[in-house]
């Protein structure tokens, strides 16, 4: 049986591949947007995380319309800013900016805000269409804080500013396997798991 992931984010295809192991390992098989000959991507206008994974299925869905397919749409919501980065998160500091850039710009203006409020949530919405075209909704929260500087290398995203609720170190000083065990993706994949569960045979 093969799934279909809706992403071109590196991090991403990893972080699924290892919590899809277990199926993968009863021959599940991965796929990516890097094994269609042509993918023109859509563009992310949603409002919310679940408009924005709609739309990834969707355009993914129109070009493999029998096969199952696994969209997801995930940021970072700071309390002190209004929810923001939010939706804009990949691309807070400008369309093509990278995950430094957007940690810098999130580090910056919460600076210059003096921000008391450094509440966060990394927040995940996951679409997923089966090969019959029936709609299965999964989500995620991890809450935390947001660190006052950079600190560790593991990870992606604003993984290295992000400290989970309970801990003293960000997610990029605590490591992949702590991060996969918590991790908003992580809580929408494991229910995928247990849908997939009942089909893989």
């Amino acid at each position: 049986m093969d799934i279909w992931l809706a992403t071109t984010n590196r991090g991403k295809v990893l972080e699924f591949e290892m919590l899809l192991e277990p199926l993968i390992k009863k021959g599940l098989k991965v796929k990516t947007l890097g094994d269609l000959a042509t993918y023109y991507p859509p563009e992310e206008t949603g409002a919310t995380f679940l408009d924005n994974a709609r739309i990834k299925a969707r355009s993914l869905k129109a070009m493999q319309p029998r096969e199952w397919i696994v969209a997801e749409d995930s940021g970072l919501a700071v309390e002190g800013m209004n929810g923001l980065p939010g939706v804009h998160s990949a691309r807070y500091a400008g369309p093509k900016a990278s995950d430094f850039e957007n940690r810098v710009k999130l580090l910056k203006i919460m600076g210059l805000k003096q921000l008391a409020n450094r509440n966060a949530s990394f927040l995940c919405q996951m679409v997923v269409f089966d090969p019959e075209g029936q709609e299965h909704l999964f989500s995620g929260e991890l809450k935390g804080t947001i660190a006052k500087n950079e600190v560790g290398r593991n990870g992606f995203g604003y993984d290295s500013v992000f400290i989970p609720e309970g801990e003293t170190k960000t997610l990029a000083e605590l490591g992949v396997a702590y991060k996969n065990k918590v991790s908003h993706r992580s809580q929408a994949t494991n229910k995928l798991l247990e849908l997939l569960s009942t089909k893989l045979v």
